[in-house]
């Protein structure tokens, strides 16, 4: 390489270095962009109720049923209904032979002829003792003879009336038959039932509850029921306080509201109130943040935002109880951002749409 390409070269790179040197020093260093303060919504806590519900299984009965048994045995002779027939009450579900009605209606007979003869003896005995003819006694003894024979016949038409009864099997209540078992020439005996009457109309649902959620279900407590995508009311009433040896649990009924066209014997799905806060100091649940399991809230106050530690109880999808850290008049932050933190600047939203409004004017 010649001398003068040599001095060329280094002649460039002196030039080079002092212009980076140049703009270096002559050029002023860049100042990071200020970040705008965020805006934020608050709201303050508002006092309110939150329930929490359990769902549970339940099954569907009539309000009243009755199990149709006879109180004395014998061939059943004829059957006038059916399974879904409507009766009414006294109505004749069928006749049982009991081979008794017989017996005893001779007896009734007997004892109606003995009364019959007892009763002319006395009148007449009351004519003679009447004109003196016979003695106080002689017509005390047939007075009482005549009173033994009255209650003779009195006993003896209790116990027909009785065997007829036994004999003629009729509704006890209104209602649908259900289970029926009558069949003619069958036996009918007094450990099985011929039938089952439901009533029409209202329906109860039957449920257990553990010992929990026992101190939260009372009487008269309202519960919701669903069935087939429709939905039903209900009122609590029965709670059961002794433990069901074969389940664990607490047995629960409820009548359900214009619940004809749920079927007897079918599952629903219920829901009951498991827990409870009334009258409580409240804030949107979204307001809430944990940090390693403690709760806190971010409060504004004069364009600053302040940590809050709060003490929570009960929580819904909407709302979360507030038992200790926050006072009526606190602004809680209701909004998210990245730049929430302790002793950070804050606009309220309602100032910036407020001045937005006052800009487009």
């Amino acid at each position: 390489m010649s001398k003068k390409t040599i001095i060329a070269a280094t002649a460039v790179v002196v030039v080079a270095a002092g212009a980076f040197m140049g703009h270096r020093y002559l050029t002023p260093e860049s100042v990071p962009e200020a970040v705008a303060p965020p805006y934020v919504k608050v709201e303050q806590p508002v006092t309110g109720d939150i329930e929490l519900f359990r769902s549970m299984t339940g099954t569907i009965e009539p309000a009243d049923s009755v199990y149709v048994i006879p109180k004395a045995a014998g061939e059943i002779t004829a059957v006038y209904v059916k399974n879904g027939d409507y009766v009414e009450e006294g109505q004749l579900l069928c006749e049982i032979d009991t081979k008794q009605v017989d017996g005893a209606r001779l007896q009734l007979e007997a004892a109606e002829i003995a009364l019959k003869d007892a009763t002319t003896n006395l009148n007449r005995m009351r004519v003679l003792y009447g004109s003196g003819d016979i003695s106080a006694q002689a017509f005390e003894q047939v007075e009482s003879g005549a009173k033994s024979a009255q209650i003779q016949y009195d006993s003896a038409k209790l116990a027909y009336d009785y065997q007829v009864e036994f004999s003629s099997i009729t509704a006890t209540i209104s209602g649908k038959i259900e289970s029926s078992t009558m069949e003619v020439h069958d036996m009918a005996t007094q450990s099985s039932p011929l039938c089952v009457i439901t009533s029409e109309g209202s329906k109860i649902v039957n449920f257990a509850v553990t010992e929990a959620i026992l101190d939260n279900v009372r009487e008269g407590d309202p519960i919701r029921i669903e069935k087939g995508g429709s939905e039903y009311g209900g009122i609590v009433t029965e709670v059961s306080t002794m433990v069901d040896p074969a389940t664990g649990l607490f047995k629960v009924k409820a009548s359900v509201e214009e619940g004809d066209t749920l079927a007897n014997g079918s599952s629903v799905k219920l829901y009951v109130t498991s827990d409870k806060a009334d009258g409580v100091m409240t804030v949107p649940v979204d307001a809430i943040y944990y940090d390693n399991g403690s709760a806190y809230v971010y409060t504004f106050d004069s364009g600053i935002v302040h940590k809050t530690d709060v003490e929570i109880g009960l929580s819904d999808s909407e709302k979360t109880e507030i038992v200790s850290g926050l006072t009526a008049a606190d602004n809680v932050i209701t909004t998210w951002s990245p730049e929430l933190y302790e002793g950070a600047l804050a606009v309220l939203a309602a100032e910036q749409e407020s001045a937005a409004e006052t800009e487009a004017e």
